[in-house]
Parts: C-alpha cells; structure tokens; sequence
C-alpha cells in the first residue's frame, strides 16, 4: 500500500488564541517513519521542519478531524493534494448517539460498545433537554399520538449527547442499536443496544439518526457549529467533585470503564463533557501544583494532548471519599497499596495516571465549574 516515500498532505487550521484567529498550514505526514512537516501558507515559511511524532498516525488523518501535534488541537480541512484525497478519502460519517434518561447509568457500558464498533468519540455532553428543546428535537412526532409522553420523558432526567465518528457510522450505529421497540429487539436483534438496556418502544435507551442528512441536523441542535451553548450541561454545583479523565486514558479507550468503575462504587456522574483544553487554561487548572509538584510541567503538556472527559461527581449516602477510590497519584504505589482504585488499575505512571481528581474538599465546586 506503501510505497518508499510515501507522503499524506493536509490542510490544517489552528485557532491562536493569543492572536484571536486561524492560522492556516501545509501538514505533511510521512507513514514510513511516522514523520510530520508544516508550513506556514500565509506566511510562506517552515513552521515545523520534519520531526518523528510517536503519537500521530496514519488512522488519523482524515478531513474533519481534531489532531494534537505538540499541545496545539488543529483541524484537517482539506486534503493538501490529489494523491492523499484518493488515498485516504473515506468514509468516514459523523452521527449522532443519544443515550436517554434510562439509560444514562448504563453509559459507561454504552460508551465501550461505542468504541469496540470501531468508532470514535469526538464529543460528548451530559445535559437536560428544555421541554422546547425537546419539541424541536421530536419535531417529525409531532402528530403522533405519544408525543406528549415522550416530550415528557426525554426532559425527565439528564440524557448523553455524543458525536460519533467512523467508517459509515450512521448504519453502523443504527445497527448497533437494533429495532426501535426494546421488545422486538430481544425477539429480532437479541445482542442489540435496545434488547438489553431499553424497557419498551418508548424507553428504548438510545437514539441514532437515519441518514447522514439527518445526523448533520441533529447535531446541530447539541453541539452548534455557530459556536452557540446548545441545551445546558445537567451539573449540579453542590455537594460534588470534580474528576477528568486524562488525554491518554481517552485515547487508549478506557472512558467507558473508568465510568463503569465510577457508578459501581456507588458514585453518581451528575455531569460530563469532553473537552480540547489549550494549554493556557489548563496552567490555571493546575495552578495550585505549581511550585508544589516537580511534574507540573508534565501534567500540563499531558491535559493538552488531546481530548479529556471531564465530570461532576456526587458522593453517595453513607458519602465515600472520591479522591480515596482513585487511589494514590502514582500507579505504581496505587498498585502496592490500594490495588483495586482507579489509578492502580487504568494509570501508567505519574503523569499519565488515568484520572485526576479534585484534592481538597472546598475545591470540588471551584473546579466543575
């Protein structure tokens, strides 16, 4: 497929927030040494002469993705040339997965599903619909003799919004899924998403569009590309703490069992949201180890290198301490001494420890927010 001096070009946006703008380059990806180049097309110059980048490959590179290339989120645009539209012009579907209020304590099962289809999770937000949210949402049903029961039930609690990415995603999810009613799904598709979580035809755990037409409408309802809010996140402010999963704990496909560890212990998830931190921002999240901790450096280039997921945890009654179920920050002494946490069982070491929690109580709402 390969030949010697094979070489992918792409045209890649990055948004400089200093300057308040997109700047425009060449990205050049070369498969045989996993090699990366850019150039500067306003300015005509090398920004980034060819450099070996470990964590860039060639699944990757298609139009519409978000790619992280030394901490800075660029987005492919365009194919840079013919040869690489032809080569790895796919196709690749964005759709929609929408987990509703029955299913949302299953979410973590649903998530590794999602991932184990061999699809990617490019953004996803826990939030409560408004009844004209809803309404907007359901417009097609609108005649329908149920529409005012399931108006009623999707703003009952809060639901999960993911955009979903892959070789033709739409079908593949809407196989997924199976049948619309949960009781002809056991029948008809016995291994289907709706035959083992949903309830009936109404609560059927999820929602996937039709068409690739219809995905593109749906999503925008959720995630805006005007850049507006879409429907608001389900957190709650009180009583919470905040955890992240970390960039590579995401990449890795550990999201949907780090949650599922979560909500067995008996901790409540009350919001989520994945996000592209810039470095800027996270140096004020972290400002508090600055000084404190030698890896700080460290722990900031890792939370900017690509997309985390971040949540609203809620203590249960009797409370249990969050921060005691992630463990020690190094993995290896989580191993020897509180084996079964979340860091002893998903971290790789200091940095790339799986997950970050709030470490001082009177911090937890601060850092939701």
């Amino acid at each position: 497929f390969q030949s010697q001096d094979d070489r992918f070009a792409f045209t890649a946006e990055w948004y400089d927030p200093n300057a308040s703008l997109f700047r425009r380059y060449e990205l050049l990806y070369y498969p045989k040494d996993g090699s990366v180049e850019m150039y500067d097309v306003k300015n005509h110059r090398t920004f980034l002469k060819r450099t070996k980048y470990e964590s860039l490959h060639l699944e990757d590179l298609f139009v519409g993705n978000k790619i992280t290339i030394f901490s800075r989120h660029l987005s492919l645009v365009d194919y840079g040339d013919q040869y690489t539209a032809r080569k790895l012009g796919s196709r690749k579907e964005r759709t929609l997965a929408l987990i509703k209020p029955d299913a949302v304590p299953k979410i973590g099962e649903l998530i590794d599903i999602i991932i184990n289809a061999g699809l990617t999770i490019t953004k996803a937000k826990m939030m409560v619909l408004s009844r004209k949210e809803a309404a907007d949402f359901y417009i097609d049903h609108q005649s329908k003799s149920f529409y005012n029961e399931l108006l009623q039930f999707i703003t009952s609690g809060p639901i999960v919004a993911m955009e979903i990415l892959g070789d033709d995603a739409v079908c593949k999810w809407k196989t997924l899924l199976g049948p619309a009613n949960s009781a002809v799904a056991q029948t008809d598709a016995p291994d289907s998403i709706r035959a083992n979580f949903g309830h009936d035809g109404l609560r059927n755990a999820a929602h996937g569009p039709d068409s690739v037409a219809s995905a593109a409408q749906e999503l925008e309802l959720f995630f805006p590309s005007s850049g507006g809010r879409g429907p608001v996140n389900s957190a709650k402010f009180t009583n919470c703490t905040c955890c992240i999963i970390k960039p590579h704990a995401v990449n890795e496909g550990l999201t949907g069992k780090i949650i599922r560890a979560i909500i067995n212990e008996g901790f409540q998830i009350s919001a989520l949201q994945m996000f592209n931190m810039e470095r800027a921002n996270v140096e004020e999240f972290y400002e508090i180890y600055k000084g404190v901790v030698p890896e700080y450096m460290e722990m900031v280039t890792e939370l900017c290198s690509g997309p985390c997921i971040a949540m609203e945890i809620i203590q249960p009654e009797p409370p249990k301490v969050f921060r005691d179920f992630c463990g020690p920050s190094d993995p290896e002494i989580a191993r020897h001494l509180r084996p079964g946490t979340l860091r002893a069982v998903f971290g790789k070491n200091k940095i790339q420890n799986a997950v970050h929690c709030t470490d001082l109580p009177e911090d937890g709402l601060l850092e939701v927010r």
